[in-house]
């Protein structure tokens, strides 16, 4: 079989497909019409001799013998953008496309502040924005659809590498007329656990306040009212006085209209005696956080890059004074 005519474009067409099972949203996602991908795909299992696709007028599906063409196709497009990777690692740093995907929890406080100083700072750099949640931008990142993410939960694998970006605390949001709104600081054993509204099913944020407060864990049922798909939606239920719950230091800090009916408090690990002197509401112990991280791919061709992006994200950070920059004091 003479596979010359075979071209990465057509592997995208079926790997998109196999994705999103719809060819309306798979052509979208390829930039193309509906009747080009279409034909292209039924072109391409002519020339393989096999249907990759079951199709009928609900939906589409993949065969038996077409998932082992899509894992092939994907292999062999992740191969192709190493190459790409390989040629740009030794051109201009930070020049050309570079794929970065961002935490649905961060990007929409986190990219803000970065991109005018990044365009000016690196005008030749196209930063494209991915946000998504962390087992798929992981998933992105394995399947080199993603050249770096930022994670909040940094994972164990040898097979990626994690820098340290930046540090931020979890802040206790709380309707303006709460019996907390007016506290200086919060110890940990007194957020209301039974009014603590919990970030959606598959964040990691979410992973994180029930290890912070288990007993909130207890009370979670599949009708559980007090979740949120995102941290706007929780920002407006705690203004309209529905519960609290928390949010990342950037969330706070970036600003929201709702902030004369959301008042936000920090939250204190553990109590402890304040010296003479001090108020005994001045927080004594550390505040719950989450660190931020750069992943990428141990095996990845631009570490140059990355590192220099990195680079360019802390000092902006660092000029915000918006969160504990890693690897810098304060």
């Amino acid at each position: 079989m003479n596979f010359a005519g075979l071209s990465f474009r057509d592997l995208e067409y079926v790997v998109n497909l196999a994705e999103l099972r719809h060819f309306g949203r798979a052509a979208q996602a390829c930039s193309v019409s509906q009747p080009t991908l279409s034909a292209q795909v039924r072109k391409l299992e002519e020339f393989l001799g096999l249907e990759i696709f079951e199709r009928n007028a609900r939906q589409v599906l993949v065969t038996q013998r077409g998932a082992a063409v899509v894992e092939q196709a994907r292999r062999i497009l992740a191969e192709g953008r190493r190459l790409e990777e390989v040629v740009q690692a030794g051109g201009e740093p930070l020049s050309g496309a570079f794929r970065l995907g961002v935490l649905d929890t961060l990007g929409p406080y986190l990219v803000p502040l970065l991109l005018h100083p990044l365009r000016a700072r690196v005008p030749r750099l196209r930063l494209l924005i991915q946000e998504g949640r962390g087992a798929a931008l992981l998933a992105a990142l394995e399947r080199g659809d993603a050249d770096a993410v930022l994670l909040a939960a940094p994972p164990r694998d040898g097979e990626v590498t994690a820098l340290p970006l930046f540090r931020e605390e979890l802040v206790l949001a709380v309707p303006r007329d709460h019996a907390l709104a007016t506290a200086q600081a919060v110890a940990l054993a007194d957020v209301p656990v039974a009014e603590l509204i919990l970030s959606a099913e598959g964040q990691c944020l979410r992973d994180q306040v029930l290890a912070l407060l288990p007993a909130r864990a207890r009370l979670v049922r599949p009708d559980d009212d007090l979740q949120a798909a995102s941290l706007e939606t929780l920002r407006q239920m705690v203004a309209a006085g529905i519960g609290c719950g928390f949010l990342p230091q950037l969330a706070v800090q970036v600003g929201s209209l709702l902030d004369d009916m959301v008042a936000y408090r920090r939250v204190v690990c553990a109590e402890q005696p304040a010296p003479p002197g001090l108020s005994p509401a001045v927080p004594r112990q550390p505040a719950p956080w989450r660190d931020v991280a750069v992943i990428h791919r141990a095996s990845f061709g631009r570490i140059r890059d990355i590192r220099l992006l990195r680079d360019a994200m802390r000092d902006r950070l660092a000029e915000a004074s918006a969160v504990q920059v890693a690897g810098r004091a304060g």
